[in-house]
């Protein structure tokens, strides 16, 4: 899977952030878009070297209804620029594009490290539609559901995802003890959508947390649970093994040498059996890169 991307655009060139919609309206000026495009093309160019599939995501983390009706982009199609914008990248990869999948990147609509924010069931499925609409509507292969920090709101979503009939991908925040922010165990966590959404999730990811920190949650009771039922895909991987909590609003990029990061990837891989490995803050290409090299054994 891919890398960060809204990080690093934070790091490099803070200046083209948008303050609601983060990375999302990049797809519009010039220098935005040739930052996009240098990024996710470094990507699927290390996909393809390596013989690699690739998942990517449109950078629509926070382009919801409220942000965006708040924003100077209101009545823009905005989720489905960001789609097409990376539909005209694979164009360029030639043969290769038909193994890169491009997902509709979606978040809770309050703080993901704050699941005290979070909406109800209800709430969730109907907030979230408009915005999954329009990224299964411009042709996202796939619809994710990222950085999710408590059960409902989880719920509530994956119900608007499934009802785009776009296949779609959840992804939690998950401490070492192997439950969610809010104190859901990771196994409940996934019964549940799987019990209750039709139709049910691809599956699952964890993200936005170190490679040791889910090692640890895999060993909890609550993760070898989640792992017998053979629905946890795999992990996008922060390169700072601090909580959330700590890293809430730091300034500070902690960082990990591209191998390192790869080698606690891979020990992943191998342990448990994860088939969806990917970066997410504080990563890079070089981290990919070393990733990809590490899982096809070089």
């Amino acid at each position: 899977m891919e890398g960060g991307v809204v990080e690093r655009v934070r790091r490099g060139a803070p200046e083209l952030l948008d303050p609601l919609l983060m990375n999302a309206p990049l797809v519009y000026s010039e220098a935005g878009r040739g930052l996009l495009h240098q990024i996710y093309r470094e990507y699927m160019d290390i996909g393809r070297s390596n013989e690699l599939p690739l998942l990517c995501l449109a950078p629509t983390w926070r382009a919801n209804p409220d942000r965006l009706a708040a924003s100077v982009f209101a009545g823009r199609d905005l989720n489905g620029d960001a789609v097409r914008f990376l539909q005209e990248i694979r164009e360029e990869c030639g043969d290769y594009g038909g193994k890169v999948y491009i997902g509709g990147l979606m978040g809770c609509r309050g703080d993901a490290y704050k699941p005290q924010e979070a909406l109800s069931r209800t709430a969730a499925r109907v907030f979230h539609s408009i915005q999954a609409e329009s990224l299964a509507g411009a042709g996202a292969d796939y619809l994710m559901a990222s950085t999710m920090p408590e059960i409902h709101e989880a719920l509530g979503m994956a119900e608007a995802l499934a009802s785009t009939g776009c296949p779609q991908v959840v992804s939690f925040i998950v401490r070492p003890s192997g439950c969610l922010l809010d104190g859901t165990p990771l196994d409940e966590a996934i019964l549940c959508l799987d019990d209750q959404v039709v139709p049910r999730p691809l599956g699952y990811l964890v993200n936005c947390i170190h490679s040791s920190a889910l090692d640890a949650a895999l060993e909890t009771p609550h993760g070898q649970c989640a792992l017998k039922t053979g629905r946890l895909l795999g992990l996008q991987a922060n390169t700072s093994s601090k909580s959330p909590e700590e890293l809430d609003g730091s300034e500070e990029l902690v960082g990990e040498a591209p191998e390192l990061f790869a080698s606690g990837m891979c020990a992943l891989r191998n342990r448990f059996g994860l088939r969806v490995l990917g970066g997410c803050c504080g990563t890079d290409a070089g981290h990919i890169a070393a990733l990809a090299r590490g899982l096809i054994g070089e």
